[in-house]
């Protein structure tokens, strides 16, 4: 009975280790930095995964992935502070000398931040945005009581308030600044020119946007709310705001999307089940795969 384990075993050594060894579609020449969004941590009430199954895909496609985890509700500032040492200690782990970040949502904003403030376009190699707020959003200007869109402020606000406080699980937030800084007005004339577009970093954009009501989910309300004052969206950002350096487009579930399209949380799987036609592990292992292409 030995004789025929220990052939067995050497049988299978001995098999071409192709079928075995891990694929390298999404093996980019940086490591990869996940950057999560407002309102949230990597990990929600110790129970939702922000990034769902996105890693493990990312992983399995031979990427090498960290995630990274700031306070849900701070100010730009403190929110890129927080995030510097993180990207060092990935350059020291990984012996690489930059990084590539993929932020979502207010992911793209403390990233730009800290990429054009804090010294570290020196060691980022590409930012690429997914629902990025990059122009700001009608709802933090009726949060704020800010504009056209005050007139909805008493009516919504305190509903829009009161989820962001159910979602986050931070202890010292500073939800004000958190969205004054997301208004439309604050993002186009003080963030924005107050954090240029670095020498050097490639910059790159997708969003996905709800077709109809039945992709608006938990969010069907605030894409309603939005639609007249910013168009397409994908219940909290708009398409025209979450287009930032080379825009790569929209994902709207293709063949599927008069099933809806793609919401804000659906963009990275996150507080949904199934979107038709489109699959955000699949998504970013291919985000993963151009960016290889392009050589970072």
């Amino acid at each position: 009975m030995k004789k025929v384990l220990i052939v067995v075993m050497v049988l299978l050594f001995a098999l071409p280790m192709t079928s075995m060894a891990i694929s390298t579609k999404s093996a980019t020449k940086y490591p990869i930095i996940l950057a999560h969004g407002a309102g949230f941590e990597s990990n929600v009430l110790g129970i939702i995964d922000y990034w769902g199954k996105i890693p493990s895909a990312m992983r399995d496609n031979g990427a090498n992935v960290f995630i990274t985890n700031v306070s849900a509700l701070e100010s730009k500032a403190n929110k890129a502070a927080q995030w510097k040492p993180q990207v060092l200690e990935v350059l020291a782990v990984t012996g690489a000398s930059k990084v590539n970040v993929i932020g979502h949502s207010d992911g793209c904003l403390y990233t730009r931040y800290a990429i054009s403030n804090l010294g570290l376009d020196k060691y980022v190699a590409s930012l690429t945005s997914m629902g990025g707020p990059h122009r700001g959003s009608v709802l933090a200007d009726i949060l704020m009581g800010i504009g056209d869109a005050s007139k909805l402020t008493n009516v919504v606000g305190p509903v829009i308030s009161g989820a962001l406080s159910l979602i986050n699980s931070g202890d010292s937030e500073d939800a004000v600044a958190n969205g004054y800084e997301l208004t439309r007005p604050y993002m186009i004339n003080v963030f924005n020119p107050n954090t240029p577009d670095m020498p050097g970093v490639y910059y790159q954009s997708y969003t996905g946007k709800i077709t109809n009501a039945l992709g608006g989910g938990i969010l069907l309300a605030l894409w309603g709310i939005m639609k007249p004052y910013e168009g397409d969206n994908d219940g909290m950002v708009s398409v025209t705001s979450a287009k930032w350096g080379n825009f790569r487009g929209v994902f709207d579930g293709g063949f599927w999307s008069g099933l809806g399209g793609v919401n804000h949380f659906a963009e990275v799987g996150a507080l949904v089940i199934v979107t038709p036609g489109y699959d955000a592990p699949t998504v970013f292992v291919n985000i993963a795969a151009d960016l290889k292409n392009m050589g970072y």
